[in-house]
């Protein structure tokens, strides 16, 4: 019986061969076999799912998933989404991993202990990628038997998928050309010297952020090759006037000691890296930043090159941090961090008028007025009527926006769609352990719509958020 056929699969986004993959988006295969279903009955097309952390060997079963049959369409083709399959295995990586350090103290190894956000230099993914790949055969029933069998030489396997934890929005353009389906992430695999190449955010290339912000960027590091162009990570300092520092932050990624890794290799948490680069993480292990922050620190850039501060090929574009929001007006600066499109974490400092309050609702009983149980009768004047047995408390705040552009409208959309939102708070002046985790509080967005803004319709743009505390507030009970 003739082999199977590929005819339709997602999208290879570059010529290197790397199948960089949102698992939020129609994971399609399309297999045929005419032979089979031209000549055998109770034709079946089915497909072994293999996901895992390292290259996958599609001869074994240590990290087989699953296995899915289909019934051959009126062409005589089985088409697979496996979306609601591969969706399963990757998620945020909200802590940091491997070697990484926290105001310069090494917390521990390839241990979870605390929160990615407040890295020094850089982090390894733990979650955020994985390997896919998928065999397909057929199977049909032997008329000679009466027993449903796989036909012989009719497997096939799939090429292999870097799976990534983002989604694909319905206004995006997809690749629909025969034989790839899907959604081109060439943007964000570097190469060579094009600094066109994106970090994994939609979120402007010039943010703002206060002195004690914390935040990371993530961006991909796929293979040997392109890695290499992902060597070093450079930041420079500028005062006002525009004038550079002579302190530059040059480090390598390729540095376990960094949180990354030393020699690249297939494991899936080598293709994506974390890289704490807003004011808090850089104070934390900075002696150019505390220095160009002491005296007139305007701005910093953050460039991510092969061959450190000297003349290099800078694969990824340049990202622009203005050190201290524009004026506060003495108003509590609020920052909150969600998931992105791409599975890496966005930030924001709101630094105008914001409004705290608390929402209550509890169990009330109604209680008898007076000593009912005793000899005599007497009225009690704190006794009778509805009381409240427990209270339950939330934690919300309402915040404003500084007056921002329309670069921004992306990233607050993606804000109100997220599925995880958390406060970033309680900075903490030690590193100890047990206090970290503190630093990250998970909320809620209560506001129910967002409404684009436009420069044209709305001249100033400026938006206004809600937010409530997952966690209610402590109150006794009755």
């Amino acid at each position: 019986m003739a082999q199977s056929v590929i005819e339709q699969a997602p999208l290879n986004t570059q010529a290197s061969g790397i199948r960089l993959t949102p698992v939020e988006q129609e994971i399609i295969f399309v297999i045929e076999n005419d032979d089979a279903v031209a000549n055998e009955v109770k034709v079946k097309f089915g497909v072994e799912v293999h996901i895992g952390t390292a290259s996958l060997n599609l001869n074994v079963d240590d990290d087989l998933v699953g296995i899915f049959k289909a019934a051959p369409n009126n062409e005589g083709r089985g088409i697979f989404d496996l979306k609601n399959i591969v969706e399963n295995y990757v998620k945020a990586d909200s802590t940091a991993y491997r070697s990484s350090r926290y105001k310069t103290a090494h917390i521990g190894t390839n241990t979870k202990d605390f929160p990615i956000h407040i890295v020094d230099k850089l982090s390894s993914n733990q979650n955020s990628i994985r390997y896919f790949a998928c065999q397909f055969f057929v199977e049909f029933l032997n008329a000679t038997t009466n027993v449903v069998e796989r036909a012989p030489f009719t497997n096939r396997n799939s090429e292999q998928y870097l799976l990534i934890n983002g989604y694909v929005t319905h206004s995006d353009v997809l690749d629909v050309d025969f034989p790839d389906f899907g959604f081109n992430m060439d943007n964000f695999i570097p190469s060579g010297s094009a600094a066109d190449k994106k970090f994994l955010t939609n979120a402007p290339t010039t943010q703002y952020a206060n002195d004690g912000d914390y935040g990371t960027l993530a961006f991909m590091t796929p293979s040997q090759a392109t890695a290499l162009n992902t060597k070093w990570i450079t930041i420079t300092y500028y005062n006002s006037s525009g004038v550079a520092y002579a302190g530059i932050d040059s480090y390598m990624r390729s540095v376990v000691a960094t949180g990354s890794y030393s020699f690249w290799s297939n494991d899936s948490t080598d293709q994506m890296i974390f890289l704490g680069c807003f004011p808090g993480n850089l104070k934390n292990w900075s002696s150019n930043y505390a220095t160009a922050y002491s005296t007139d620190l305007s701005y910093y850039t953050i460039q991510v090159n092969n061959a450190g501060t000297g003349a290099f090929d800078q694969p990824l574009q340049t990202v622009t941090i203005n050190v201290n929001c524009p004026e506060t007006k003495n108003y509590e600066p609020i920052r909150l961090c969600w998931l992105n499109q791409w599975g890496a974490w966005d930030y924001y400092t709101f630094t105008k008028k914001s409004t705290r309050s608390i929402s209550t609702q509890g169990t009330t009983y109604t209680q008898l007025g007076g000593t009912w149980n005793e000899k005599r009768y007497r009225p009690h004047s704190y006794k009778g009527g509805k009381k409240s047995f427990r209270v339950n408390a939330v934690d919300r705040i309402t915040m404003n926006t500084d007056f921002v552009n329309e670069d921004y409208n992306i990233m607050f959309e993606e804000l109100t769609n997220s599925p995880e939102v958390y406060v970033l708070e309680g900075y903490q002046s030690d590193s100890a352990n047990s206090y970290l985790n503190q630093y990250v509080a998970p909320v809620r967005l209560t506001s129910s719509s967002f409404s684009r803004k436009t420069k044209a319709n709305d001249n100033l743009i400026q938006y206004s958020f809600e937010i409530e505390k997952s966690k209610t507030l402590r109150t006794q009970s009755i």
